[in-house]
């Protein structure tokens, strides 16, 4: 009886694609198409924000590209969570819900949010640091920290984030 892992190598090998493993230290192994083996392999994101499930590529401990998944639903499952958790792992955007308080409407100051993280306390530095992403309303806050804050549709907000948030943008 085959395991899921080799289910997945012999759905992913005859597209001439890649093997993808976690090897005995926890890493992830690529073989690609050519038989050529690369340990400890990291999957990045082309865009995480906007796209976040299409356009992987994995890439080996120089830097280089290896493999490239176009659209990350379209490979076998057990390859797929693989690949999910060690983007898990290496990715942290908390996703901010609510904004409950700020120190000064001046910067810096300190926000206190909710997050999908849990509540959260960071300083922003200035009206710069944050940014509008996409056509949706979506805004990234960076901390003094350099942790990006995630605010998926800023006219989602509750009326009292909403507020707060007009005061710097």
């Amino acid at each position: 009886m085959k395991t899921a892992m080799e289910t997945a190598r012999a759905a992913l090998m005859p597209s001439g694609t890649f093997q993808l493993e976690r090897n005995a230290f926890g890493k992830l192994a690529l073989v690609d198409a050519a038989g050529v083996s690369h340990t400890s392999v990291v999957p990045v994101r082309a865009f995480p924000i906007q796209a976040p499930h299409e356009g992987i590529s994995i890439h080996n401990l120089d830097g280089q590209e290896v493999a490239w998944i176009e659209q990350l639903t379209q490979i076998p499952e057990p390859v797929q969570t693989l690949v999910r958790e060690e983007l898990a792992s290496r990715e942290f955007m908390p996703v901010i819900g609510e904004i409950i308080s700020v120190t000064s409407f001046s910067t810096p100051c300190t926000w206190r949010v909710t997050t999908d993280r849990g509540v959260a306390d960071f300083v922003l530095r200035g009206d710069e640091d944050i940014r509008r992403i996409g056509t949706a309303g979506g805004l990234l806050i960076a901390d003094s920290h350099g942790i990006q804050y995630l605010v998926r549709d800023q006219f989602a907000l509750n009326a009292h984030s909403k507020k707060i948030l007009d005061r710097f943008l």
